[in-house]
Parts: C-alpha cells; sequence; structure tokens
C-alpha cells in the first residue's frame, strides 16, 4: 500500500513562496494521477491541484491559478506544489493524495484513495 508524507510547510509572509513536496513509497505512485488538497481551520477540505501520471494534464482551483504549480517527478516518487505570492487566505494544512484513476485530474475528495498526514503553511499578514 502506497503511503504519503508532506514537507516542505511552514510560516512565510505574503508574498513569500514555498514549495512542498509529497514523497510517495510503493512502485504504484508513477500509475496513478496526484492531487493537493488544503483545510483552513473551521472548513471543509478543498481542492487545489492536480496532476495526471505523466505530469501532461493538470487541474487548479480558481483561487490558486496563476500562482501555484503542480509538478511531480516519478523517478523520485514525489510530487511537488510551487506556491508563489502566498496570500493569508491560503493558511491551511495541505494534504496530498493519491488518485483512483491514471489521467483524469479530478477536483473531489471522493475521487482519492490515499492521503498523507498534512503539512501545515501559515501565511501572515
Amino acid at each position: 500500500q502506497v503511503q504519503l508524507v508532506e514537507s516542505g510547510g511552514g510560516l512565510v509572509q505574503a508574498g513569500g513562496s514555498l514549495r512542498l513536496s509529497c514523497a510517495a513509497s510503493g512502485r504504484t505512485f508513477s500509475s496513478y494521477a496526484m492531487a493537493w488538497f488544503r483545510q483552513a481551520p473551521g472548513k471543509e477540505r478543498e481542492f487545489v491541484a492536480s496532476i495526471s501520471r505523466s505530469g501532461d494534464n493538470t487541474n487548479y482551483a480558481d483561487s490558486v491559478k496563476g500562482r501555484f504549480t503542480i509538478s511531480r517527478d516519478n523517478a523520485k516518487n514525489t510530487v511537488y506544489l510551487q506556491m508563489n505570492n502566498l496570500k493569508p487566505e491560503d493558511t491551511a494544512v495541505y494534504y496530498c493524495a493519491l488518485g483512483y484513476f491514471s489521467d483524469y485530474v479530478g477536483s473531489r475528495i471522493s475521487e482519492y484513495t490515499t492521503w498523507g498526514r498534512g503539512t501545515q503553511v501559515t501565511v501572515s499578514s
């Protein structure tokens, strides 16, 4: 079974950047789409970005388009989320997730089967 471990979170000022990483164990990583979700205190978990197994297809939430970039390195079993021009409303716990599908870059929680424990991102104003 695949296990996912996020890293790279932290405290940053508004306008700053962070790069999150999600390392996966297991040989099935490269066969499936991956995604990032986030959950702010008192709010439901929401979609951020997803990427197909090859990396050719990506999908972003409107709130992060033009600021965040999702990528993956299948040789390293790792998916990344580059976050630029961060805003206080980006503050949340960020989770990576392994999808049920290979090329479908879905945005629904139900489309993902395995989740990491999350990494905290805090953006100060």
